[in-house]
């Protein structure tokens, strides 16, 4: 099984678990509802408290003379950015799953949405 249908699973199984994950099922980000998308998103990822690893750079890589507690920290942290991933990714649509799925860490999916979407969402609705 591909890390990629691996991380699908997962989320499924997650979702299992949180109901608010549900609402990331049912509004699946498509390109023209970016907003509304990314709202779900955070409250799913803030009940999950997974936030801070969309939000924080990742840390650097285990040094030779890392402490046994630093490297708890570094493993949490990429163990949360890969739940952060997974959601993220099943929360979007096939086509957009295709587009962003060698994109190795959310925060740098979500930057790109952003960067995308983010503006263009703003624009349509001032126009409005």
């Amino acid at each position: 099984m591909s890390a990629f249908l691996f991380s699908i699973t997962a989320f499924k199984m997650v979702s299992m678990k949180n109901p608010l994950a549900a609402i990331l099922d049912s509004n699946r980000f498509t390109g023209l509802n970016y907003q509304d998308w990314l709202r779900n998103l955070n409250l799913v990822l803030a009940s999950e408290k997974l936030i801070y690893a969309i939000e924080k750079s990742p840390p650097k890589e285990a040094l030779a003379d890392i402490s046994p507690e630093e490297l708890i920290t570094l493993k949490q942290w990429w163990d949360d950015e890969v739940k952060a991933r997974c959601y993220v990714m099943a929360s979007m649509s096939n086509e957009m799953q295709r587009r962003f799925e060698k994109t190795k860490y959310a925060a740098d999916i979500l930057f790109h949405l952003k960067e995308l979407y983010g503006e263009c969402q703003a624009v349509l609705i001032t126009n409005n």
